[in-house]
């Protein structure tokens, strides 16, 4: 059973996987949900498709005055060394981090969100540790269920996911996932 992750789940303003708009952050220590974190962002780059606007309702008008991506990064990590690390001394938050790892549902589509977006703003990548609800769903759940999207594989495991693509309520909805089949 996985007691100590990150769920983690993006937004983006366009089909470029580096244009992360939104991030929503559950951190889980011991079993249980112990802090949240979401932050719009300035995408990069920064123009919404009709399509991806459309899903989460995002504009170019709620995020631009947001941070760009290194400093909504930056107070993340602050905020996962305080749960996870604040007894601890460390050299290099970014690979101590890298020992957390990190779920989302379509966990392809939210790694390859974060590899592009540190890429772009030519970042150090950690190679952070993903695991995936959505691939464990098939697995627990088989063809028991009609589909394995995210609200669907959450009433199995008795969460009311509200907001679906609100990133926070989407990793709210995966933590509630991964606590229950991972």
């Amino acid at each position: 059973m996985l007691r100590d992750f990150i769920a983690i789940d993006f937004e983006t303003a366009n089909q470029q996987p580096s244009s992360v708009c939104s991030v929503g952050v559950v951190m889980v220590r011991d079993g249980q949900i112990v802090d949240s974190f979401y932050s719009l962002i300035q995408p990069e780059p920064n123009y919404y498709n009709y399509w991806c606007q459309r899903v989460h309702g995002i504009s170019e008008s709620d995020t631009e005055d947001a941070l760009v991506f290194p400093k909504v990064w930056q107070q993340l990590e602050e905020r996962i060394v305080e749960i996870f690390f604040s007894d601890q001394d460390l050299d290099d938050v970014r690979y101590q981090i890298a020992t957390i790892p990190f779920v989302a549902h379509n966990a392809r589509f939210d790694e390859s969100c974060l590899k592009a977006v540190f890429r772009v703003y030519q970042m150090d990548y950690p190679d952070y540790r993903f695991y995936d609800t959505l691939i464990a769903s098939r697995r627990q759940f088989g063809r028991s269920l009609p589909n394995h999207q995210l609200h669907t594989v959450a009433a199995a495991c008795g969460y009311n996911l509200e907001s679906h693509h609100h990133a926070l309520a989407d990793a709210e909805a995966c933590a509630a996932i991964a606590l229950y089949i991972l």
